[in-house]
């Protein structure tokens, strides 16, 4: 490692200003000062375990000196484990330290006055680094950025979300991302919020049986919003899904170096029959959107229990309520006045989380009592609140002692906390101990889907009482290998350290609890086999497991320290400090010291708590850590990586100067662009959905409307068909094709005269689309995902393709299969709108509404009297069809004028 000169100092600089101020960061200034000219980010999964390695490399090209700015988010599982800086051929790297040590430079250097800063922001999957550094005129900097972390299954699928925004363009920009399973790779898909079809030229992806290599390398004209504009376009998320192959014995021992790592995930079992009580809080801080988003999901998840299960639901504010007197069956009509219920839920008065839960508890032991729960169900409170106790018993310590006295293990509680009023540490605890777990919901426009989400997740028990044995003489330092509850979609994981004499065959039992029966799973692995299937050097980083085991050991550690008592919990604690410097992870404690040699100045980067920032109060009028006075959910983000910075360079003035914006993955939050109005010889859609200049556009003001929907004809290469629906209908079922795997329905509001929502259900890969005018939900394998309007959206899954553009028209399209479009229209009779593209691909047996004009239509003559009049036969039934104006929507708003042929149904 090269040492710097004597004297020469290089300040680091401390940004202190929020999100929302880095938002306005002068962008062209810094694109002609400091330019990045190369940045990469290299990925690779080994067996679910993810190493990725950021690199940002940048020159000042001015004549001053200037400041440049490292910012990543990373997953919130994820653990840094290096980071560094090269300034003039000088490395700079970040040590690892106990907390307390590092926390000891932080308070030294704010004891001699010398100004410190605080940053802290964060996504909701997502976490925050950041660093700046001066840059002399010329200079050279590079940042190196290394995370790692376990990707956990979730509603079948494991995710690596990586989060991409370099904020200009950048010559030399490359993501590879290398997936090694041994077990197979089942199926494969990405999805980004920033990719266009242009962009998408740029993706690789290339897959094997047991590997898949994806590599994104735009070139700048690529990365351009437009040729005249040096702004890019990548700003937002790359997400990949996969899953893997599974044997009959539900599970894959992996043994590299030493370690061995035990994946379980058994997926041909059946559903447990659940019993589950639901406890709202209906205080009056749930007031508004909270209580109505609450009452949706609940409504929602209401429909989704299973036919074997029984359930109640117990309201509270200062007095708890119970819907019935015992748990109920799943009927019909008991989902039906449940959903009347919950609806009826209003929010007002205190908040008595004790009396709610004892009455929950007390439900279930009285209905087993009764000998009402059937034998071997699995038995599950949810609660969900936004606010700390206020009524009734307050003392969060006693209301967690008697919760956990009245469950007595026997019942396993999720706490949901809604919001960031709510204490997330108070809620975890009692969800830790009473065996489930807390989940914090972000208050935002789906936060229904978040509840909805969080109930697919432990909505199918397969497994209770699960058991992993293996032989003593062959294993030691084992990972956790008894848990309560094995839910569809997720996964079991158990690691551990092969003894120096262990049998060349190491073999494992795992047992456990079905419906009806006891079962065990049994597995062999043969050491060496697997030992040389970990050793090609091209695809995966060595020595992987023991991370992964440390890694594993180190949350699980962490975990248990949240219900431990004072004692034990400093055992648990000093074990997994140990691990944490002895593997280099900044876990919550320790922290990553980046302290230039020969000077005192230092940064310190720490690993977040979720409830940190709950009762931080900032200064009036700074804009300070993301927060604001009248933005509670940002002022509570609770989360990000601090860094502390001695000397500050800099006083804190009235307003604060804009900071350069960061060369990489960047937090950002969902920005809806401004609406484009288009004038004549603008951009514009036709009927393929490729971009062409308009011709002639209706005036904004035009009496013309546009149609609910717009058929290209069968046969026909100029005439088309314009569908208003008129019947007094509501669910009409658009059209249907069995032999494609698809059907469409919609939701028509006969007296607005447009769709108040519109479905769209493919059978392979299955996947549902709902279309609403606030967002579209798509629903895969049970996990469901929020998108608003014109933000850009680039999906590809096996046989399936998802796209939106910043005009708001999303496409859905398969090879040699039918397009279908979906448009929010914001122009005359704004509202949903279908479209249909390669509607001759349609089969022989397409009906519905819609899909009827795809069977047997035959025009009849013009009309003698009135040319713009004639009759439409479709399979045996006349339609009057009328020659008239309309707005075309594929055209963009204001719209543009077209003939064609009107018809009402």
């Amino acid at each position: 490692m090269k040492t710097p000169a004597p004297g020469r100092t290089h300040s680091i600089v401390l940004v202190l200003l929020s999100l929302a101020v880095l938002q306005t960061t002068k962008a062209h200034k810094v694109q002609n000062d400091v330019d990045i000219y190369s940045l990469t980010v290299d990925s690779k999964v080994s067996s679910r375990f993810a190493h990725t390695v950021i690199t940002s490399r940048v020159v000042n090209r001015a004549d001053a000196m200037q400041e440049a700015t490292f910012q990543v988010e990373l997953p919130k599982k994820a653990f840094i484990t290096n980071f560094s800086m090269v300034i003039d051929g000088v490395t700079y790297p970040g040590s690892i330290k106990e907390k307390a040590a590092a926390q000891e430079q932080y308070s030294a250097a704010v004891a001699r006055g010398e100004s410190a800063g605080l940053v802290r922001a964060t996504g909701r999957k997502t976490e925050q680094f950041q660093v700046s550094v001066n840059v002399a005129p010329a200079a050279k900097v590079t940042f190196e950025l290394v995370y790692e972390e376990l990707l956990a299954r979730h509603l079948g699928a494991y995710e690596l979300l990586l989060k991409v925004r370099p904020q200009q363009l950048v010559k030399h920009l490359q993501m590879d991302i290398h997936i090694f399973e041994p077990q197979g790779i089942s199926f494969l898909e990405t999805e980004s919020t920033f990719m266009t079809n242009e962009l998408a030229e740029a993706l690789t992806t290339s897959q094997n049986k047991t590997k898949a290599h994806i590599r994104f390398k735009p070139t700048l004209s690529q990365q351009q919003k437009s040729p005249e504009k040096q702004d890019t376009v990548l700003d937002g998320n790359f997400i990949v899904r996969y899953d893997v192959d599974r044997t009959a014995s539900g599970g894959s021992i992996q043994i590299e170096n030493g370690y061995f790592v035990h994946y379980f995930a058994p997926d041909s079992l059946s559903t447990i029959p659940k019993n589950v009580i639901f406890v709202i809080d209906k205080s009056g801080s749930m007031m508004g959107r909270k209580i109505k988003q609450t009452r949706e999901a609940l409504i929602k998840i209401l429909n989704d229990l299973g036919p074997h299960d029984q359930f109640n639901l117990i309201s509270f504010s200062a007095e708890a309520t119970k819907w019935k007197p015992l748990l109920v069956p799943v009927s019909t009509e008991n989902v039906n006045e449940a959903k009347s219920y919950a609806t009826g839920i209003k929010a007002q008065g205190g908040t008595n989380i004790n009396d709610a839960m004892l009455m929950a508890v007390q439900l279930l032991e009285k209905a087993n009592r009764e000998e009402l729960l059937p034998a071997r169900s699995v038995t599950l409170i949810i609660l969900l609140t936004d606010g700390d106790p206020t009524a009734g018993e307050t003392n969060p310590s006693k209301i967690q002692k008697n919760v956990r006295n009245a469950i007595n293990g026997q019942h396993s509680l999720f706490c949901l906390g809604f919001g960031f009023d709510v204490s997330y540490t108070f809620l975890e605890k009692m969800a830790l101990e009473n065996g489930g777990l807390a989940r914090r919901i972000y208050e935002d426009s789906d936060s229904a889907l978040q509840l909805q989400d969080f109930y697919q997740q432990v909505a199918n028990p397969l497994m209770t009482s699960v058991a992993f044995e293996y032989p003593s003489n062959a294993v030691e330092s084992v990972t956790q290998d008894a848990f309560r509850v094995f839910f569809k979609g997720s996964e079991l994981v158990v690691a551990g350290k092969l003894r120096d004499q262990s049998p060349n065959v190491l073999s494992a039992h795992v047992w456990g609890q079905l419906h009806k029966e006891n079962v065990t799973f049994v597995m062999e692995s043969h050491v060496a086999e697997q030992e040389e299937m970990f050793q090609s050097p091209k695809y995966i980083f060595h020595s992987f497991m023991e991370r992964l085991w440390a890694y594993l050991t180190i949350q699980q550690l962490l975990e248990q320290t949240v219900s431990a008592l004072d004692a034990e919990k400093q055992a648990l604690e000093a074990r997994a400090l140990n691990l944490s410097l002895s593997y280099s992870f900044v876990t919550p404690l320790t922290s990553m010291v980046i302290t230039k040699p020969g000077q005192e100045q230092s940064q310190v980067a720490e690993k977040p708590v979720e409830d940190e920032n709950r009762d931080r109060r900032v200064h009036p009028g700074l804009m300070l850590f993301g927060h604001s006075g009248r933005d509670r959910a940002s002022r509570k983000t609770g989360g990000a990586f601090k860094v502390f910075n001695s000397p500050a360079r800099f006083r804190l003035r009235e307003r604060l100067p804009a900071p350069p914006p960061p060369p990489f993955f960047r937090t950002t939050s969902r920005v809806v662009l401004p609406e484009m109005t288009l004038h004549p010889g603008g951009a514009s859609y036709d009927a393929d959905f490729r971009i062409r200049g308009a011709t002639t556009t209706a005036p904004p003001f035009a009496a013309v409307q546009a149609p609910s929907v717009i058929l290209p004809l069968p046969g026909q290469s100029v005439d088309r068909l314009c569908v208003d629906l008129r019947r007094p209908q509501e669910l009409v079922n658009l059209l249907s094709d069995p032999d494609q795997g698809v059907e469409v329905t919609g939701h028509y509001e006969t007296a607005k005269a447009h769709f108040s929502w519109i479905e769209v259900t493919f059978e392979n890969p299955q996947l549902q689309v709902h279309a609403s005018p606030e967002h579209v939900v798509m629903t895969r394998n049970r996990r469901s995902s929020a998108h608003k309007w014109k933000e850009t959206l680039y999906s590809v899954m096996p046989g399936l393709k998802v796209t939106m553009d910043k005009a708001g028209l999303l496409l859905l399209s398969r090879p040699d299969r039918v397009t279908i479009g979906l448009l929010f229209w914001d122009g005359p009779g704004k509202g949903l709108r279908l479209l249909l593209q390669d509607t001759d691909r349609f089969s022989s047996h397409v009906n519905g509404t819609l899909g009827q004009f795809y069977q047997d239509v035959l025009w009849g003559p013009l009309d003698t009297a009135d040319d713009s009049k004639r009759t439409l036969k479709v399979q045996g039934r006349d339609y009057s069809a009328t020659r008239e104006l309309k707005l075309d929507y594929q055209e963009r708003p204001p719209g543009k004028e077209i003939s064609c042929w009107s018809v009402e149904l």
